[in-house]
């Protein structure tokens, strides 16, 4: 804990007070948009060259942590003009300081720099981002803040308890724009998990490099959230700070380089990507405070929900946090009677950062089996072709990554989860991509944690009872209830259960 001490009675006394705490009320702040004209830069010159006027999108996928850092890095070394960074969570560790590190260095050379970061994760790095913003060329600005007790999660929502309904509704998006040019999004945030240098949890997960028609309206959604109303300039909330935080050296993977396609390509002047329709799908910031008017009622949930429906032949759900709902199950009976195979990679209890959210999930196992349908589960350890997200070495993995494949054409990758609060609660960013091959891919992706990197789920003798098995070649393991729990893990869910109703997983 950042602080042991108690507090005193008056502090004590303001906190109970602090459901008062409103949010500023005049806040100074400048509207801005995306750098309207990318071929005035060498990413923008570039990425016209290669598209050369087919108005498609170029995409590749990033499967590996490390390479995913090492790409954030590199668009934030070959910027020229403007860096557009929008994320749920920006982690206070190893990761976030290298490519917060680039990032400045990028501001040192005139590129103007616009941080939107959600507020819940947050508390206690007031100081870090006021630091970063006192630069010239950088904003930061929080997206649908805490009004008081910022120091500390829990005094956060003590000073917020008059306003939990509007803080329940978070900003889920990751996006990271290079003039404008070229793209990052998919399903990572910023911290060391996500890019496997965590030594004990990483997760895996699936980021998209995007470049061409698609960009710019991927920063047309994040001017929408830069500008709304519900982001606030972090100088606005936080207390002014003094002294510049003492500095650290850098982690020894800063000085030895990271895996990197994008950076070498950048330098030669020639990126090898997939040209494809695409389309983005982006909630309106709107939805954050439930307040959208008619016209803007069709959230990210229904069109997702509506590509779903499109398959005719099979659909491939990859989702960390999968609580399908009642609909949900309908959906998937309706299909599977059209005569579409469905497949499912989800979370175990064993490997998921959120047990709440499996508890939701595990009420509708069997429902889902007795369908028909093929369900899979991430084990805490992956087998040999964990090299495909290299490096987890001893660490445990829990899947991240969020993705459709419908008929092997389709293929959706983004930061929505399958559950009820990506559907209605938080917002939500992501792309569709017509292509074959990027189907493959991620059907490919699947197939290696299928074969030894997670469990199957099956019903014993058409019963209730599920057995998962293992999958290892010639050492195949069964179990008959959630593998490599312990039965008190499984009963605290069980009494836990009625706390969590479904709409708030």
């Amino acid at each position: 804990m950042r602080n042991s001490r108690p507090l005193p009675v008056f502090a004590l006394l303001a906190l109970l007070l602090a459901g008062c705490v409103g949010l500023p009320r005049h806040v100074e702040k400048t509207r801005s948009t995306a750098l309207p004209d990318p071929s005035t830069t060498s990413l923008g010159r570039l990425v016209a060259a290669e598209d050369e006027g087919r108005n498609l999108s170029g995409v590749r996928l990033l499967t590996s942590g490390e390479e995913a850092l090492a790409d954030l890095i590199a668009l934030a070394d070959h910027a020229e003009r403007t860096l557009d960074i929008q994320y749920y969570i920006i982690h206070q560790d190893d990761s976030a300081r290298i490519l917060l590190h680039h990032v400045r260095l990028a501001a040192d050379r005139g590129v103007r720099v616009r941080v939107l970061v959600d507020d819940l994760n947050t508390a206690g790095e007031d100081r870090r981002f006021m630091h970063l913003s006192e630069h010239a060329n950088v904003e930061v600005r929080v997206f649908n803040p805490f009004p008081g007790g910022r120091f500390a999660m829990w005094t956060r929502f003590v000073a917020s308890a008059s306003d939990i309904r509007r803080i329940n509704h978070r900003m889920h998006n990751k996006l990271f724009v290079a003039d404008n040019a070229l793209a990052i999004t998919g399903g990572r945030n910023i911290g060391d998990e996500y890019f496997t240098r965590d030594p004990k949890y990483n997760f895996i997960d699936l980021d998209v490099v995007a470049a061409g028609a698609i960009v710019p309206e991927l920063s047309a959604s994040f001017d929408a959230f830069w500008n709304s109303k519900y982001a606030y300039p972090i100088a606005s909330l936080a207390a002014p700070v003094s002294a510049e935080p003492a500095s650290t050296p850098l982690p020894e993977a800063e000085s030895a380089g990271n895996p990197s396609w994008l950076g070498p390509e950048l330098d030669a002047g020639r990126v090898h990507l997939i040209w494809v329709p695409a389309t983005v799908l982006a909630d309106r910031p709107a939805k954050i405070a439930s307040d959208a008017s008619s016209s803007e009622e069709v959230t990210f949930a229904d069109d997702f929900a509506t590509l779903m429906r499109s398959a005719t032949q099979e659909l491939i759900i990859i989702s960390p946090y999968f609580v399908p709902g009642e609909d949900g199950v309908a959906m998937f009976a309706k299909l599977i009677e059209e005569g579409v195979h469905i497949r499912i990679l989800t979370n175990s209890l064993a490997s998921t950062d959120s047990p709440l959210v499996h508890n939701g999930y595990a009420r509708y196992r069997v429902q889902l089996l007795k369908l028909g349908i093929e369900l899979s589960e991430v084990r805490p350890k992956l087998g040999q072709k964990r090299a495909r997200f290299h490096p987890f070495r001893s660490s445990n993995a829990s899947l991240h990554a969020k993705a459709l494949v419908i008929d092997q054409k389709t293929v959706f990758i983004g930061s929505m989860n399958m559950d009820a609060r990506s559907a209605r609660t938080n917002s939500e960013l992501g792309l569709v991509l017509r292509s074959a091959e990027i189907a493959r891919q991620v059907t490919s992706l699947l197939d290696d944690i299928s074969a030894d990197g997670s469990y199957r789920l099956q019903l014993v003798d058409h019963s209730n009872q599920i057995q998962w098995s293992s999958g290892e070649p010639g050492a195949e393991k069964t179990w008959y209830s959630d593998p490599e729990t312990t039965r008190l893990q499984r009963f605290a869910l069980k009494m836990l259960a009625p706390f969590a109703p479904e709409e708030l997983l």
